[in-house]
Parts: structure tokens; C-alpha cells; sequence
């Protein structure tokens, strides 16, 4: 599915602030090593993860949002907006949702919030919901959160897994402007295929199945992934829809300042830039110090480009992202003025 902001008279998103936060505990790889069947060489090799934040027992994804929203207001220099989306996989519970919580304890009032789950592509499909928001007049500002407590889902004796995923948050403010705005978002592609449900899931915790301690030790609660199979569908529909939004923003491939994927793993970003012919050193790649962040992912990676410099007003930025359900989507933007609330 293809969405344009036309014509040039329409409200258009337009990024504003960002914020982010990592947790202040940090596990590397040779202390994975250490009490799993593996090592630095190995991950780094595999995945290109050097270390990951892990947050501290008992923390919940909502208390990650916070911190993140509140620098992502600070940024934009304002304390209100009128809704709240969070893209998370790791909700505080399963009902209700986390986002009223989360507006809630940034002070927010009685504002529209709900959570998006798309896993790691839910910031994009987060973006696309505060889009459309904008663009109807429902809203003029919308604060976006992609938030994850990740490890709270990994077995523990899966060596791959814990390898890739770190926990973490990261939040944009978009509020509403016109499409030459320096910092208007779109337009956006965003598709999905049920069929690969299964490559990428946690089977028990639903209705399907309940989570129930006593079947297989409690097994299936855990995250699961097919690895290879994630590989070849991730590069693919991500190189796809990428090529799809760059058609419909009209930029060429040579337009294109910054790539931004998806933190899955490195050779996957490596192989989407190659594929799109995006130099290797126009992929913006913070994997190796956050690991895969799922939902928070692409703005953790933004923050990142904000903070070191790379990113500057008016690079011609290409989001993409892939993640279960399977789901796929991308954007496109032009950096604007901002300082980054880290």
C-alpha cells in the first residue's frame, strides 16, 4: 500500500523533535560469551552487534517511552500535543494498552494514544498513523514513541537471539506543516504477508494459545525466529518498498544522503544498500553499540546520526524497516534544524 501527500495545498507531517534512551546497563559480547556457547568473534561476524543495553529487571517498556518522549518534547520545545502513538512489542501487559500510560505520566492530559504492534516495522507504520492523522486535521501534533524492553521476551540458553536484541526507546514530535517544509515526512509504502506469521513470533501469550507455565517449561513464551528465511524476506521487501517510496517521492537512487534501516543485522543492511546502489557508507549503522531494538530501532538510529553530526539540514533521508507479522514499510524525509534530546 502506497501513501501520498499531495497536493502541494495538503497538511503535511513535519519532524520536529526527536528524543532518545538506552538503558545504562550494558551487556557485551564477552559476557554473553561467558555463559553461553558463544563469543566476540562469532556475533560480530554474524550479526555485527558488539554490545547491547539491557534493561534492569522489573523495568517496563513504559518507563523507556517516558524518558524518550520527554526529550523528544524538549527538542521540539513544546509540552502538549494531541496524540500519542507506541510502537511496541514488549507492552507493560497485554491489556490495556501502554501508550494512555505513557501520556499520562509525561503530563499529556486526556489525549488520544494508542500502541501500534508491527514489531520492528511498527516506528514506520507509527509514523504512517501520526501521518494520517495530521493530514485529516485531527491533529496538529503528534508525538511518536517506538519502545522496547526486547530481552524481557528472549530464552535465556538461545544464544542467537540474545546475540542480536538490546532494549531501548526512541521518539519524534511531528506536527502539522506543508510538504516543502525542511522536515516533512512522506509519502510512505506499507505492505504486509500473514503468511510468513510464523518466521518471526512468540507462539504462546495469546488467544490461540495461552501462555500456561506447566506445557514444555513455559517454552513458548519465548521469542522465536527463522533466521535464514528472515534474511532473504527482510532484504528483499525492504529493497522493494524502498525503491517503491523513492519512485513516488520522485528522488533517484543517487538523491538519497542517508539510508536508515532497520537495525536487523548487519550483512541485512549491507545487502539492502548494495541491492538500492546506496554507497555502503551513506547506511547510517548503529547495530553494533544497540543491537536490533526492534520498534525503537530506526529512531535510536536517528538519534544516533543527530548526535555524531552525520545527519545534517537537508540530507535527503530514506526509512525503511522489516519486521513480524511479516510487515514491511518506508518513508522518505529532508532533515530540518533540530537538536536532538538524548
Amino acid at each position: 500500500m502506497a501513501l501520498v501527500t499531495s497536493p502541494d495545498t495538503m497538511r503535511a507531517p513535519v519532524l520536529c523533535g526527536l528524543g532518545s534512551w538506552t538503558p545504562p546497563d550494558i551487556l557485551t559480547n564477552d559476557q554473553l560469551a561467558s555463559v553461553l556457547d558463544t563469543s566476540d568473534e562469532w556475533i560480530r561476524k554474524r550479526t555485527g552487534v558488539v554490545r547491547r543495553h539491557v534493561a534492569a529487571p522489573g523495568t517496563a517498556t513504559s518507563e523507556l517511552a517516558v524518558e524518550a518522549g520527554q526529550r523528544a518534547l524538549k527538542s521540539a520545545g513544546i509540552d502538549a500535543v494531541d496524540a500519542l502513538i507506541l510502537a511496541t512489542t514488549t507492552p507493560d501487559r497485554p491489556c490495556p494498552a501502554t501508550a494512555p500510560d505513557v501520556a499520562t505520566r509525561l503530563g499529556l492530559g486526556a489525549i488520544a494514544a494508542f500502541d501500534i504492534a508491527a514489531v520492528c516495522t511498527g516506528f514506520i507504520y507509527a509514523l504512517a498513523n501520526g501521518a494520517g492523522l495530521i493530514a485529516a486535521g485531527i491533529a496538529d501534533r503528534v508525538l511518536v514513541i517506538g519502545a522496547e524492553v526486547f530481552t524481557s521476551l528472549l530464552n535465556p540458553s538461545d544464544r542467537t537471539t540474545r546475540a542480536i536484541f538490546g532494549d531501548g526507546a526512541g521518539a519524534v514530535v511531528l506536527r502539522a506543516g506543508g510538504v516543502h517544509d525542511m522536515g516533512a515526512i512522506g509519502p510512505f509504502t506499507l505492505g504486509s504477508d500473514g503468511r510468513g506469521a510464523d518466521l518471526i513470533m512468540i507462539p504462546a501469550g495469546g488467544s490461540r494459545l495461552p501462555c500456561r507455565e506447566d506445557s514444555h517449561g513455559g517454552q513458548e513464551r519465548y521469542f522465536v525466529m527463522h533466521g535464514q528465511s528472515v534474511y532473504r524476506q527482510a532484504v528483499h521487501m525492504m529493497t522493494q518498498s524502498s525503491a517503491k517510496v523513492l519512485e513516488l517521492a520522485n528522488w533517484p537512487v543517487s538523491a538519497v544522503d542517508w539510508l536508515v534501516c532497520h537495525q536487523a543485522n548487519r550483512r541485512i543492511l549491507s545487502a539492502v544498500a548494495a541491492r538500492l546502489g546506496i554507497p555502503a557508507d551513506r547506511c547510517l549503522v548503529n547495530i553494533d553499540q544497540v543491537g536490533n531494538t526492534a520498534a525503537a530501532s530506526i529512531p535510536l538510529a536517528l538519534a544516533h546520526g543527530a548526535e555524531s553530526g552525520a545527519l545534517v539540514p537537508g540530507d535527503h533521508i530514506l526509512l525503511t524497516g522489516f519486521g513480524g507479522g511479516l510487515t514491511w514499510g518506508s518513508t522518505v524525509l529532508r532533515w530540518p534544524e533540530m537538536v536532538c534530546g538524548s
